[in-house]
């Protein structure tokens, strides 16, 4: 049932995991202490970028009327939208250039352009996501508290319809992330405390108002005579942007190799294991420039785990020296194409509409979760040998990469005998 005990999941000793962490907090200091100008000048840009399309799409869309005004300005105010929730707002609100000690571009004062309020978020996903990752039963992430995408979690009745609710999820992304900090259920049933929850209700609900009036009433009413159409290039945008965002984050959340945690292996967990924990419990797809950016960097998942408040336009340099850690800690570097990372997403949210006694893996060994019993096999034949359970190489440490590598082909060799 998930991974336990990290040192053991990963075949690496308690000195290899300090060692680990070490080089990580190295390759931070080198970061920060080398943030500077040209940091500086891509968040300006990107901010530039970004109010110009939006501007320019308003423009556009005041002669909505025509079909081609219509969709040249929903494309340029949707791509605003993704920027500003991506690459702005996210990474903003990390704290990542609190650095440059700017009061409009600071983590305490940014707002983004959708439903969800900016302190809800940063204590359900800045806190509990960044801190607790993929522990089962205190990362609300894990499934959002809609899907199961874990044979950890019981099944119930309800996820014989997570195909559909997936969709929804999608389709109104940003509605789901800006009720997940409120615990309405939490609430009703009496565990959260009223003083607690109200004040969260109302702030949610006065800037639901404020995105509400802003998108589907006045900039409608701005566009004498193209109202209608405002109003419906609106939506349309709000919808690109939330189906973007969804797939970008659970491409980097729920592929195959995304392993999820007890909550015991977060007793006495070190710094070094903590960083484990993040390399092994997030993916990253593969982008180019345009791309990386339209993610707001979250295409380096990892690296954005790793160092969730260092400036996003560093996660590719990051990247290359994070895959040569994992080289020389025989640790895998879970990557793939986009269209690869969310069909293996979409696989294992239909997959586990089932309960586990029609599925044909074991919550110790499936594509979606694994934990250190997975080896058990690895570990009887070695003792029978008398050997260790895998052989890296000379020079190289036995880790996590071999280890799997090696089971899979001893199961081979099972089968063809």
């Amino acid at each position: 049932m998930a991974i336990t005990d990290i040192n053991e999941y990963t075949h690496l000793t308690e000195s290899d995991v300090e060692a680990l962490g070490a080089e990580l907090d190295a390759l931070r200091r080198e970061i920060e202490s080398d943030r500077g100008v040209r940091d500086a000048r891509y968040l300006r840009r990107a901010i530039l970028a970004q109010r110009i399309l939006e501007v320019g799409g308003r423009i556009v869309l005041l002669g909505s009327r025509n079909r081609l005004l219509w969709l040249s300005g929903t494309s340029l105010l949707s791509a605003a939208k993704i920027i500003e929730n991506m690459e702005l707002g996210h990474n903003v609100m990390h704290g990542q250039w609190d650095w440059m000690n700017d009061p409009e571009i600071h983590s305490t004062s940014w707002e983004w352009d959708m439903v969800c309020y900016s302190a809800h978020w940063k204590h359900s996903h800045n806190y509990i996501h960044h801190k607790y990752t993929n522990v089962l039963n205190m990362d609300h992430d894990v499934g959002y508290g809609l899907l199961r995408v874990t044979r950890d979690e019981p099944w119930q009745k309800k996820h014989a319809a997570q195909p559909l609710a997936n969709l929804f999820l999608a389709a109104t992304f940003e509605w789901g992330i800006g009720l997940h900090d409120l615990e309405l259920k939490e609430y009703f049933q009496g565990i959260k405390p009223k003083e607690v929850a109200v004040p969260q209700i109302k702030d949610f609900a006065k800037k639901v108002v404020r995105q509400l009036a802003k998108d589907y009433v006045i900039f409608p009413l701005l566009s004498v005579g193209s109202a209608r159409s405002t109003l419906t290039a609106n939506l349309t945008a709000n919808f690109v942007r939330n189906i973007w965002a969804y797939l970008v984050i659970f491409c980097g959340h729920f592929p195959d190799g995304a392993e999820k945690f007890t909550e015991e292996s977060l007793v006495d967990e070190t710094p070094g294991q903590w960083y484990l924990r993040q390399m092994l419990g997030t993916a990253n797809f593969d982008a180019g420039p345009a791309m990386a950016f339209m993610s707001g960097n979250l295409c380096y998942q990892i690296e954005h785990h790793l160092f969730p408040d260092l400036p996003s336009n560093r996660y590719a340099e990051i990247a290359v020296r994070v895959r040569q850690l994992c080289e020389k800690y025989d640790l895998p570097y879970t990557t793939g194409s986009l269209g690869r990372q969310y069909w293996q997403t979409f696989r294992t949210i239909n997959k586990l509409t089932l309960p586990n006694s029609m599925l044909i893996a074991s919550s110790d060994d499936a594509p979606e979760t694994a934990s250190e019993k997975k080896f058990a096999e690895l570990r009887a034949a070695a003792t029978e040998r008398g050997k260790r359970i895998v052989a890296a190489g000379e020079g190289k440490r036995d880790g996590l990469k071999t280890a799997i590598a090696e089971l899979k082909l001893r199961r081979k060799a099972l089968r063809a005998r």
